[in-house]
């Protein structure tokens, strides 16, 4: 099998969001998105076995220190997964050696960055690859309401009663006034950890401008009786999942319980417009008690050079720590008033 890029006017978006195993991280407007943030070039290959297409890739190529990177996606991206869309009974092994051909040899690219859904350690045995590990938690929407309601665990579904007696009331949000929103509520969440955000308000507001119009974002926003903005969510979804991507709240309003009552809201939105599965994004251990399954998926990477790994290796220990020094320095500088 080999892989062939398409030109943008060559790609058939809507037979690609057709195929079962698609995430929204692979539709047209979510590479836009990163393409703006991250000063990617979008790349959408065709994976043929001879003169049949057996499937597709979704990649964007990067520049870190003058070297080409293609990633599907990588760290920091606000990108769970890319990687392949395949026909039934395609290897995926295969669609993977066909991967490593063309981000070295025909695209030129150092190195490669990949986390695809349905690819596990398994798959890429042998191919040299180093990976971290992944956990995530899944809720199966396909179940009844009342099913998924009592997988939970019961302080779960206490804390959202909590909500509801409270008066919170949730609602969905469109403006771009929501990115500032969630960001103050952000900051503050940080805050409590002597941390800063790992991205900008900037990369919010990009967000809903280029995904929140194809409706596959829901923004929430949980409003105390007041009327104040104590907590907000974001879910992007299509057919197969749904997904966690970000929440925030204030932290002295956390006793309302408003995170609680934005994920019940996302789920039964999604579920109601047919989406499969709700990811929590990442495990954590918080995270059990919505009731789901655990499952694993390796974060993979490949560099043509021993160098370039331990570049790629020593860039991530320095990016944390700058993070980290960032959150230390202002840490207790800024008041949490909203």
């Amino acid at each position: 099998m080999i892989l062939e890029r398409l030109d943008s006017d060559q790609v058939d978006w809507e037979r690609l969001d057709a195929f079962a195993d698609r995430v929204v991280f692979q539709t047209r407007e979510w590479v836009e998105f990163v393409a703006s943030c991250q000063g990617a070039e979008p790349v959408i290959a065709a994976l043929k076995d001879g003169s049949t297409t057996a499937g597709y890739l979704t990649a964007l190529i990067v520049r870190r220190y003058g070297i080409p990177i293609l990633g599907s996606p990588m760290p920091g991206w606000t990108t769970s997964f890319m990687g392949f869309n395949l026909e039934d009974g395609v290897s995926r092994r295969d669609a993977v050696e066909a991967l490593l051909e063309f981000a070295f040899s025909s695209l030129g690219c150092r190195h490669v960055e990949f986390r695809d859904h349905d690819i596990g350690l398994a798959d890429v045995e042998g191919l040299g690859f180093e990976h971290t590990p992944w956990r995530g938690l899944q809720v199966d929407l396909r179940q009844p309401e009342e099913q998924i309601w009592a997988g939970m665990k019961s302080e779960c579904r206490t804390a959202i009663r909590k909500a509801e007696r409270s008066g919170v009331v949730v609602e969905e949000a469109s403006d771009l006034g929501f990115a500032d929103d969630y960001y103050a509520q952000l900051e503050d969440v940080f805050a409590k950890q002597s941390l800063v955000p790992p991205y900008d308000v900037a990369r919010i507001r990009a967000l809903i401008r280029y995904v929140h119009p194809s409706g596959r974002l829901l923004l929430l926003r949980a409003r105390s009786p007041e009327g104040v903005c104590i907590a907000t969510g974001i879910f992007p979804a299509m057919s197969r999942s749904m997904h966690f991507l970000a929440g925030a709240s204030w932290r002295d309003q956390q006793n309302l319980r408003p995170n609680e009552a934005l994920m019940w809201s996302a789920m039964k939105y999604w579920k109601d417009r047919g989406v499969q599965a709700c990811d929590l994004g990442g495990y954590m251990s918080y995270k059990r008690k919505w009731g789901g399954s655990e499952f694993r998926v390796p974060f993979l990477r490949k560099s043509r050079s021993r160098s370039v790994s331990l570049m790629r290796n020593l860039a991530q220990t320095a990016h944390t720590a700058r993070q980290s020094l960032r959150g230390r320095l202002r840490s207790g500088l800024r008041p949490s008033a909203h």
